[in-house]
């Protein structure tokens, strides 16, 4: 059975990612990109459905892990009554190839390691034809299935029952090293991996990604307390980031549960202009201008077309055809007791809806790429352009909302705001950076939007924001006015939304994404709170004045992050356990944005 969400730790190499649970075993891991079908699914389901392990064979042995520094270069230390040994995962950066590397080195004493292999291509569909050539050091077993191969060069290994397993020991000072290498079954056998070389260039540029960022405000310090989880959270978003295409996944994962034995199991592999939007203007605050220059070019390529055409998600390519699909081969992830998170989905049917907020979203990180020097040309200038003029047509059409509802289309604030900060930065582009275009409208426009919000979209007993015109309840997403400029965090009217956030939304001290027993989003009603949404309070907090709650909260929110600084879609604070897809590029940015709220304010006291 798969190990609780928390208990995994990632690796990736900016091409696709793999989850390593406490136990030694791999139980996650897709070839070659983030959205292809896996080859390791026992997270999704057992065994069976294709993991690797290796942990040492006591099963008294005990174990502490850790990043080695930046990167995702994962050091387990397995303790036994023999000895120590340390367990390194990594898949290297920059080979031109998709390779995993195991390396274990003797600390102390000696200790027996054992290994389970189970490979199972198609998300666990399909039985590779596997041989071994023990006549080659190290030991090579080559697994064929269709399209796809593997390599796997280490210690022997023995078959039986569509496994293979084998033991090996390990002294103080000695090292084996065990080398997963992906390759197309047309192409030949790739060579050995140099480890030790791929190790080093790895380390080296995880830390030189790192240090190139720097505040955009020269001022801004984050606090000590919060600096290892924002550095990891910068990490996550760059890993995330396909390394060829620019396109950055949601996560790294498909159908972890928003609701342990629910329905609500979807797949976040893919590229959502809303997620990347926001990534993107964290990442450029903090001086990783070179990322928001390749996210720009991917959008640009994306979303070419008609912009009646723009959808709110694409694939790491740029993909268009996304459809959802249910997989047999899968169970599904095992919740508490016997429940199993079901179905198990690919594809996500998301991206056949309208949601009119993304344009605002696009525009907002078009403009944070203005703002760090980036100048416009032709081409994308004309984009943005052609996307506020369709914006003109459909800014008022009901909608699916941020949270991709399946159920009736309605007026959303959110989405209605961020049609507004759209048209918002239009004119900004034409006045302040002296691009051309229909300022005069643009700016009758976005009144107009303003004067509709106000209108139609607050609560006048409260005088509260709600979640759509008309609607009985607030939504956490209306947090997001006062970040895009819609309002101030003092206006009155986000005072008395927070104010019912509080109340409605906020369970355990963790905040939803909105009431599900309204039926609003066609689905049945329950799931956890959304970690996201917590991370906008806590930033509402600390520009509202309210920094001892920012501080309480951030806090909160940090002791939820696994031990390795991972955060998912989701928490569960009555059974303490992390829920939904991980690790959540839109958890990991809000954090930031909520720690760079906090130095802000710090800055004026």
């Amino acid at each position: 059975m798969a190990l609780a969400i928390e208990d995994y730790a990632l690796i990736g190499d900016c091409f696709t990612a793999g989850l390593v649970g406490r136990d030694g075993s791999l139980d996650w891991l897709c070839l070659p990109r983030f959205d292809s079908p896996s080859v390791f699914g026992a997270l999704l389901g057992d065994e069976d459905d294709g993991r690797w392990l290796l942990a040492p064979s006591d099963p008294d042995a005990s174990s502490t892990r850790r990043y080695d520094g930046a990167g995702f270069t994962l050091v387990t230390r397995w303790a036994t009554a023999g000895g120590v040994v340390e367990v390194t995962d990594v898949m290297p950066i920059g080979r031109g190839r998709v390779d995993l590397v195991r390396r274990v080195r003797g600390v102390s004493g000696s200790v027996e390691l054992a290994q389970q292999l189970r490979l199972r291509f198609d998300y666990g569909a399909t039985v590779p034809w596997v041989s071994q050539n023990r006549d080659r050091d190290p030991v090579e077993l080559v697994a064929i299935a269709g399209p796809n191969a593997a390599v796997l060069r280490g210690p022997a290994l023995r078959g039986h029952d569509h496994e293979h397993a084998g033991r090996f020991e390990v002294a103080a000072g000695e090292t084996v090293d065990i080398v997963l290498t992906w390759f197309p079954s047309h192409r030949p056998l790739p060579e050995p991996l140099d480890v030790d070389a791929a190790l080093a260039h790895t380390h080296e540029w995880w830390q030189q990604w790192l240090d190139r960022g720097r505040p955009a405000d020269r001022s801004r310090e984050v606090p000590e307390r919060y600096r290892k989880l924002v550095q990891r959270s910068l990490l996550v978003l760059r890993v995330l980031t396909h390394e060829s295409t620019g396109g950055i996944a949601a996560a790294a994962t498909t159908s972890l549960p928003e609701q342990f034995g629910g329905g609500r199991n979807w797949d976040y592999r893919f590229v959502w202009l809303r997620d990347a939007a926001l990534t993107i203007n964290v990442l450029a605050q903090h001086g990783y201008n070179h990322v928001v220059d390749r996210w720009r070019q991917w959008m640009l390529r994306a979303i070419a077309g008609d912009p009646a055409d723009v959808q709110i998600m694409y694939g790491l390519g740029g993909e268009r055809w996304l459809p959802e699909r249910e997989l047999a081969s899968l169970p599904g992830y095992q919740g508490p007791g016997s429940e199993r998170a079901h179905p198990v989905r690919v594809g996500n049917a998301a991206s056949e809806q309208f949601q009119a907020d993304v344009i605002g979203e696009v525009m907002l990180a078009f403009s944070a790429a203005r703002e760090t020097g980036l100048a416009e040309d032709a081409v994308s200038w004309g984009l943005q352009r052609a996307l506020l003029e369709h914006l003109e047509s459909v800014w008022a059409t009901p909608d699916q909302g941020i949270w991709e509802i399946r159920g009736e289309p309605r007026a959303f604030t959110h989405s209605r705001a961020m049609s507004w900060a759209a048209f918002d930065r239009g004119v900004e582009a034409v006045e302040k950076y002296g691009l051309k275009g229909p300022a005069r409208r643009w700016r009758e426009l976005r009144d107009g939007i303003r004067d509709a919000i106000d209108r139609d979209h607050v609560d006048h007993a409260t005088g509260a924001f709600v979640q759509y015109a008309g609607a009985p309840h607030v939504d956490a997403a209306l947090l997001q006015l006062p970040q895009v400029g819609f309002c101030a965090p003092d206006d009155p009217r986000m005072l008395a939304t927070v104010a019912r956030i509080e109340s409605e939304l906020m369970h355990d001290g963790f905040v939803d994404r909105y009431v599900t027993e309204s039926g609003v989003d066609g689905l049945p009603a329950g799931e956890n709170p959304f970690t996201a949404c917590s991370l906008w309070l806590a930033e509402q907090y600390a520009r509202s004045g309210r920094r001892d709650d920012a501080l309480a909260l951030l806090d909160r929110v940090g002791r939820i992050a696994n031990d390795v600084g991972l955060l998912s879609e989701e928490y569960d604070p009555r059974a303490k356990r992390q829920a939904g897809n991980t690790p959540q590029a839109l958890s990991h940015l809000a954090f930031v944005r909520a720690v760079d709220a906090l130095s802000d304010t710090e800055l004026t006291r």
